[in-house]
C-alpha cells in the first residue's frame, strides 16, 4: 500500500509514544560495549517539516510534540526524547520547525560500530531517506522494499545483538496478520532481539486483538505500554490513541513508563476518555 504518508501525521501523540521508548531501548541497548543493529522495517522519509507541506495540512504535531515542547517539568525519559527532537531542530531550539522519524530518532544514539538496515516502500520516501543518511556511509543501509519481506534476510544479525521496530501504516487489514506472522518467524530466526511493535488504537477489531495475539507468541518476557488521548469517536473514525508491545524488554522499562505514562495522559490527554496501559510479563 503506497498512499500512506507519514508526513502528515509527524510529531502526533503517537509518535510521542513511540518515539519516547524508542529512545530507552536504544539507551539500553548503548550500555553495553558489543555492537547491535538497528532495524526498521517501515523507516518513511526520515525527517519532516512541521512548517510547510504536508505536516501543516493536519497539524496533528501540536497536539503531540507541541504540547511538550515547552514545558520545563519533564519526566526523565520524556526529556531524553525531547533532547533528540531539540537536537534535530538544530540552532532554532527553541522553535519546533522539523520533526525526525524513527531512523533520525535512533542515528545520534548509536556508536561508530553499530549498524541501521532501515526498509521503505514508498518511492518517495525511499529518496528522502537516502538524502537523510547521504553521508552516513556504510552504518546505514536503506533497502527500497518491503520491510516484512527484507527482515527473514537479516536475521540472525551479525552480532547477535539488534533491536527491530516494526510500524506498518496499518491501512490494510492484512498488516495485522503479517506483524504477527513476521514475529513468529524473527522469533525462531533470533530468539533474543529485542522486538518492538506500534500499533494505532482504533475501533475495528484487528486493533483490539492484536496485543492478545502478541501476548500468545513464543517468548518469555514482553511489555505493553498503550496511551489513548481522547474518548473513541461515536462514528467509529479517527485514532483514538496508540501502543508498543515489546518483546524482550529491557528490565528497567517497566518503571520509566509507570512516572512517564500519567505524564502524557495528563498533557496529551484531550477528554476524559484519555488514559494508559501498562502491563508485562517477566521471565
Amino acid at each position: 500500500m503506497l498512499s500512506y504518508r507519514h508526513a502528515f501525521h509527524a510529531g502526533n501523540h503517537a509518535d510521542v509514544l513511540k518515539h519516547l521508548i524508542l529512545v530507552q531501548l536504544v539507551k539500553y541497548l548503548t550500555q553495553k560495549d558489543k555492537a547491535f543493529w538497528y532495524i526498521d522495517t517501515h523507516a518513511g522519509a526520515g525527517a519532516y517539516a512541521l512548517d510547510a507541506g504536508q505536516a501543516l495540512k493536519l497539524a496533528e504535531y501540536r497536539d503531540g510534540v507541541g504540547r511538550l515542547w515547552g514545558r520545563d517539568d519533564l519526566p526523565p525519559a520524556v526529556a531524553d526524547y525531547l533532547a533528540q527532537v531539540r537536537a534535530f531542530n538544530g540552532a532554532a531550539k527553541s522553535v519546533l520547525r522539523r520533526y525526525p522519524g524513527s531512523p533520525l530518532i535512533a542515528a545520534p544514539l548509536l556508536r561508530a560500530d553499530d549498524r541501521s538496515r532501515l526498509f521503505e516502500l514508498h518511492p518517495t520516501d525511499v529518496r528522502n531517506l537516502q538524502a537523510a543518511f547521504a553521508d552516513a556511509g556504510r552504518r546505514v543501509t536503506i533497502d527500497a522494499g518491503d520491510g516484512f519481506d527484507g527482515l527473514k534476510a537479516l536475521l540472525p544479525p551479525a552480532p547477535r545483538r539488534a533491536l527491530t521496530l516494526i510500524d506498518p501504516p496499518y491501512e490494510e487489514k492484512r498488516d495485522y496478520e503479517r506483524v504477527v506472522i513476521a514475529l513468529r518467524d524473527a522469533l525462531e530466526r533470533f530468539s533474543t532481539g529485542i522486538y518492538a511493535v506500534w500499533y494505532p488504537q482504533l475501533t475495528r477489531r484487528e486493533s483490539h486483538e492484536l496485543p492478545e495475539r502478541l501476548k500468545r507468541l513464543p517468548v518469555k518476557s514482553w511489555l505493553h505500554a498503550a496511551l489513548r488521548v481522547n474518548t473513541p469517536s461515536s462514528d467509529g473514525f479517527g485514532m483514538h490513541g496508540s501502543g508498543l508491545f515489546i518483546l524482550n524488554p529491557p528490565w528497567t522499562l517497566h518503571a520509566q513508563l509507570q512516572e512517564t505514562l500519567p505524564y502524557l495522559v495528563e498533557h496529551l490527554g484531550r477528554d476524559e476518555g484519555a488514559g494508559f496501559t501498562l502491563e508485562q510479563q517477566a521471565e
